[in-house]
């Protein structure tokens, strides 16, 4: 479990005696939750700050119609979730979490997590450097995200998430079903499938279960006006 929170920008920087302490410091535990349970729900108290041990974490809001929004995805070990309401004093959270697989997330509580009584300095010093830089990276990936739902259409939205998340190989790694990157896309299950079909009959893309290998780049680029 440790390697996995040393994973975790809240830790960077940071020994692994100097993560134990913390841990026991603040009186974190671990709770295991099961394939589309909640973590805490729409109007519920934020009372902790959450890190991703291992599995899938979704943000999500429902629509008027009832149909879900994924706001954002946690899915790498030591990602920081919860956060936000926690430290702007907010009575209720307007959003919910559920995890999309069998995963274990690290809880620390409010109280412990501001209570400076027995953490050393040095320690406390490293957590609030890290915690800003969390800060600026959550907003920098609300940027990235907005950019893509502002896109006119559907193939627009579709190519700029690929070409954002694209590895060296010009391969994407998706860690979501169709329904639930219909969700983060904000747009139908069978309108994205349509048209991830229509894309690879274009030739823009080949799809492989998980994967997406992006087959045409420079047409993909033409496409978000890259």
């Amino acid at each position: 479990m440790i390697e996995n929170l040393k994973k975790s920008p809240l830790f960077a920087g940071m020994t692994i005696e100097e993560i134990e302490e913390f841990i026991v410091k603040t009186r974190a535990k671990i709770t295991e939750y099961r394939k589309d349970e909640f973590i805490f729900l729409q109007g519920d108290v934020p009372k902790s700050m959450y890190l991703l041990v291992e599995g899938v974490v979704a943000v999500c809001n429902d629509t008027g119609s009832g149909k879900r929004s994924i706001l954002a995805l946690f899915d790498k070990p030591g990602e920081i979730f919860g956060e936000i309401f926690l430290f702007l004093n907010r009575k209720t959270y307007d959003h919910y979490t559920q995890v999309l697989c069998d995963s274990k997330v690290l809880e620390i509580e409010k109280p412990n997590l501001f209570q400076s009584d027995g953490i050393p300095e040095i320690i406390h010093q490293k957590i609030v450097l890290n915690m800003l830089y969390i800060f600026a990276s959550k907003t920098y990936y609300l940027n990235r995200r907005l950019s893509i739902l502002s896109c006119s259409g559907l193939r627009q939205k579709i190519a700029k998430l690929f070409l954002k998340n694209k590895r060296e190989d010009n391969t994407v790694e998706v860690n979501m079903n169709r329904e639930e990157l219909a969700d983060f896309l904000n747009v139908t299950r069978p309108s994205l499938s349509r048209e991830l079909m229509k894309m690879q009959e274009d030739g823009l893309i080949v799809i492989d279960k998980k994967a997406i290998r992006i087959f045409d780049l420079k047409k993909m680029k033409d496409i978000c006006d890259i």
